[in-house]
């Protein structure tokens, strides 16, 4: 698939909660970063196939709080297709890109990798400490937040 294929969409409304889920564990967790960030819905022939989330954090740093692939489209190259448009998106107005994940997230950090990103920092207990229920991912209870960062 090629980058021009997609379609993308700054959204101010009518946000796509079920691909929002597929990134992060509970709407409530969704609505407080959401309002506050510039979401992007990513379209293929009239198909929603993901959605990103960038959150001002300062004037030289962006977080990317949600980027999701829809599951019939993942495994297709969406998701590196994304970060591409995140970055011509952030560039030159940023001077970095930071994203967190479970650090038991392999296949997640993985493909920031892929994409650039380099770990730099640990949020301990975070998924303790911000969620009212135990998350499990891979039959391991998520626990801390592995940052990333994309230096441009």
């Amino acid at each position: 698939m090629k980058t021009s294929l997609l379609d993308f969409q700054l959204i101010t409304d009518d946000y796509p909660y079920e691909l929002l889920l597929l990134a992060d564990e509970t709407r409530n967790a969704i609505d407080k970063y959401l309002s506050s960030s510039d979401v992007f819905l990513a379209k293929l022939n009239n198909d929603n196939v993901g959605v990103f989330c960038l959150y001002h954090q300062d004037s030289e740093t962006v977080e990317l709080k949600n980027i999701a692939v829809s599951e019939k489209y993942q495994r297709q190259g969406i998701g590196e297709q994304m970060i591409t448009h995140i970055k011509k998106i952030c560039y030159p107005k940023y001077k970095r890109i930071i994203v967190g994940t479970a650090d038991c997230g392999i296949n997640q950090i993985r493909f920031y990798e892929r994409n650039g990103f380099q770990k730099y920092d640990v949020r301990k207990n975070f998924f303790i400490d911000n969620y009212p229920e135990p998350i499990f991912e891979n039959g391991i209870q998520l626990k801390d937040m592995q940052l990333l960062k994309f230096e441009f």
